[in-house]
């Protein structure tokens, strides 16, 4: 997977959310499965609003995203 340039891509990004939310103190589980179950049901909005209800200070993020249990 990371032996190309499109698969460092992708690991980087991963990493980044990863990383992110362990230092927003989030459950970086229950965040992962946040994020890949709200956003395909965005896919045809052209309004990306909601991507800030998705941010990992959002106030708006499901109870058992905020807390980590790592």
């Amino acid at each position: 997977m990371i032996d190309t340039i499109s698969g460092a891509k992708v690991s980087a990004m991963v990493y980044s959310l990863v990383e992110t939310a362990k230092a927003n103190g989030l459950n970086t589980y229950e965040y992962l499965k946040h994020l890949l179950t709200e956003m395909p049901k965005h896919i045809y909005d052209k309004d990306k609003s909601y991507v800030l209800d998705l941010l990992p200070w959002s106030d708006k993020l499901p109870s058992e995203v905020k807390t980590d249990t790592e």
